[in-house]
């Protein structure tokens, strides 16, 4: 009987089947990691280069069942030496119109990723010139509540004048029907309504003890203050700037102090108001309203102001 042959031995290394897919798949990073080199966050390019990706491999149009039906693979493996090409066919214009294309006699457009419409500089440009269309708008944001801040502040500013001027008129009707209004000056702000009494009337000089001859006309302010005080009232003493050494007071600014301390515990004791809205300090001669360079000014400067702060002020 003759012998059987050995069986021959496999070819070698891979199938060439392996090898052919290997390539395909090297093929398909080398790609997708092009696009991912050249993304942007343009959204209008972006979409641009999508259609062209959709037009030329036609992996981006919907309902297709399988990768096999785009044009590098569909139509087979011959096709993977044309892919430089189909991948430079996405720099053409997009847009719809023909003129700026060139096309050779198969025709495939001429132009490649460096073209004029999608260069990689074009790119830069787009996300800086969307950076900067960001920090405008960034800043136009700013500026249109910086004027809206400002517009609500002023008409704060003109309602909290609106109330102080009402609140002025009444207070001076009642100044007037008690017969202060030689001891007594009326002004008024946004925030407040100023009562001030000229130092010498309630206090001796140098003293910080109120004259019994101006209790009366502090029991006709305590009335005042009762009927029109619905908020926080403040009073504040204010003197000269000239310097005190007694064995009382040290300086004008614990005269001050003291001055609108007694004023305020004679309201505290002789009027019915709440001590808890009630403030008091010593401004000592840093608010002249006068020059002290002058013995009227000097007079005028020595006072002591009761401000009635209305409804829409910010103080509390």
């Amino acid at each position: 009987m003759a012998r059987q042959a050995p069986p021959e031995d496999p070819p070698k290394g891979a199938p060439a089947w392996q090898s052919t897919f290997a390539d395909l798949m090297n093929l398909l990073l080398c790609f997708f990691v092009l696009l991912y080199a050249f993304s942007s966050t343009d959204v209008d390019k972006f979409e641009a280069i999508a259609a062209s990706m959709s037009k030329a491999f036609s992996i981006f149009d919907p309902g297709g069942e399988s990768v096999g039906e785009g044009d590098a693979i569909g139509n087979g493996v011959s096709q993977l030496s044309n892919i430089s090409e189909m991948v430079t066919s996405m720099g053409k214009n997009t847009t719809g119109n023909s003129d700026n294309k060139d096309y050779n006699e198969e025709g495939r457009g001429e132009e490649t990723f460096e073209s004029k419409d999608f260069s990689k500089e074009d790119l830069s440009d787009g996300d800086e010139t969307g950076q900067a269309s960001d920090n405008t708008e960034s800043q136009d944001a700013s500026s249109a509540k910086e004027i809206t801040d400002a517009e609500a502040k002023q008409q704060l500013e003109e309602s909290g004048i609106k109330e102080s001027e009402e609140l002025a008129e009444r207070i001076e009707e009642s100044v007037n029907e008690e017969d202060l209004s030689k001891q007594i000056d009326i002004d008024f702000t946004s925030q407040y309504v100023s009562l001030t009494m000229n130092g010498s009337l309630l206090f001796d000089s140098g003293s910080a003890t109120i004259k019994d001859s101006a209790r009366v006309t502090l029991d006709k302010v305590a009335k005042i203050l009762e009927a029109y005080a619905g908020g926080t009232i403040e009073i504040e003493g204010h003197t000269d700037n000239v310097p005190i050494n007694n064995a009382q007071f040290k300086n004008n600014d614990e005269l001050s102090d003291a001055r609108a301390l007694s004023v305020f515990e004679y309201f505290r004791d002789n009027a019915e108001l709440d001590p808890a809205m009630i403030k008091h300090a010593g401004r000592g001669a840093y608010v002249p309203i006068a020059d002290n360079g002058t013995p009227e000014g000097r007079q005028l400067n020595r006072r002591v102001e009761i401000r009635i702060y209305n409804r829409l002020s910010d103080v509390s």
